[in-house]
């Protein structure tokens, strides 16, 4: 395996090599983080998008962006692969050091391995319940699971994949899917035991920091039964890992089609008269927030209305300014986008040629109640 992780110095060495991204490389956690991060989310699972990736990932950290976000059960952990041999490529091409880029990944959805099995019942007994690696009560919604045990298991399934020794990065992989299956309580005692493993996990240098990566926990009602709060996240972290515990950041979509976030006073956080929108919430509590589905899988780059052209100024297309809002909204740290292609990669490493938007245009966007 690649040995190293991340590290603020060598983060803000690759920052220094694109001084022409105004306002792109964002403190968080201690590294320095370009606001355009690499999604792997969607493709075939076939060589061909392996291959995508795999260049795609190259442009991107050529052109300045030095965060990339992926899963376990992302194309069946063909993401993760692709992802691993880019990064090994540049780094015995002499063009990147280990330390300067923030790989991130998921567990908590069950995957297949590399395919589709004939007879995808079979492989689930034989791979994950023979094995003792998923029990009769640990499963739920038939996709996910959240016992240490398991969420250890893809970590290092992760870390292998990805031919890295430190996963920089770690999440928790929608949550709330077993909050709303198995009550609250339960939901937190499960989420204690998961967050003690991750705290051994920093320690033993096997991750950087952890968060959970979310869908509808941070953007529903708080009756909602798979809401999340992050305050309640936050104490449960300094009490299994003190004050200098690892949950450092939170995932959820966020974009022009999904301003919830942003919108949204769904968040108590102690000390505070009102509720707060989610991203207020992790600003005050000290958590970095990464948006994803910022282009909403290609929904937002063409047909958007002209008012959202005059408010993100300067931009040539509507997929520059779906990100360029996403990063120009206080609070958010990274916006992600799913970037399988060269020229994906290249209209989209645009959008940093031009600082954020002023508030004041950002705010073109929204009338007040």
């Amino acid at each position: 395996m690649i040995k190293g992780k991340a590290t603020p110095a060598g983060t803000v060495s690759y920052a220094a090599r694109f001084a022409g991204l105004p306002g792109n490389y964002r403190a968080m956690f201690g590294l320095a983080a370009s606001s355009l991060g690499m999604g792997t989310y969607l493709g075939e699972m076939d060589r061909e998008t392996d291959e995508l990736y795999r260049e795609a990932a190259k442009s991107a950290v050529a052109g300045g962006v030095n965060v990339i976000d992926t899963a376990v059960n992302y194309r069946f952990q063909r993401s993760e692969r692709s992802i691993g041999a880019a990064i090994r490529e540049l780094i015995d091409a002499g063009s990147l050091r280990r330390e300067e880029i923030i790989v991130a990944s998921k567990g908590g959805y069950i995957t297949f391995d590399g395919e589709m099995p004939a007879d995808p019942r079979e492989y689930f007994d034989r791979v994950y319940i023979r094995t003792g690696l998923i029990g009769p009560d640990d499963f739920v919604d038939n996709s996910h699971c959240m016992t240490p045990r398991y969420i250890e298991a893809m970590l290092e399934r992760s870390r292998a994949n990805l031919g890295l020794e430190t996963v920089d990065v770690y999440f928790v992989h929608n949550p709330e899917t077993q909050a709303a299956a198995v009550g609250r309580t339960e939901f937190m005692r499960r989420m204690r035991l998961v967050f003690e493993l991750l705290e051994r996990k920093a320690a033993a240098g096997a991750i950087g920091v952890y968060g959970a990566a979310t869908w509808n926990g941070f953007r529903v009602r708080p009756d909602s039964a798979d809401y999340l709060s992050l305050q309640e996240l936050v104490d449960l972290a300094r009490e299994v890992g003190g004050a200098d515990h690892h949950f450092k950041l939170i995932q959820l979509p966020y974009s022009l089609a999904m301003p919830e976030a942003f919108t949204t006073p769904n968040q108590r956080v102690t000390g505070e008269q009102q509720a707060l929108s989610v991203l207020e919430a992790a600003r005050t509590l000290g958590v970095a927030v990464w948006a994803s589905a910022s282009l909403l899988q290609g929904r937002l780059t063409g047909g958007l209305p002209e008012v959202v052209a005059n408010a993100m100024e300067g931009l040539r297309t509507d997929a520059q300014r779906s990100i360029q809002f996403v990063r120009s909204t206080p609070g958010v740290n990274l916006a992600l986008v799913g970037m399988k292609t060269v020229a994906h990669v290249s209209e989209n490493i645009e959008t940093l040629k031009h600082p954020p938007a002023p508030f004041d245009s950002f705010m073109k966007l929204f009338t007040k109640a």
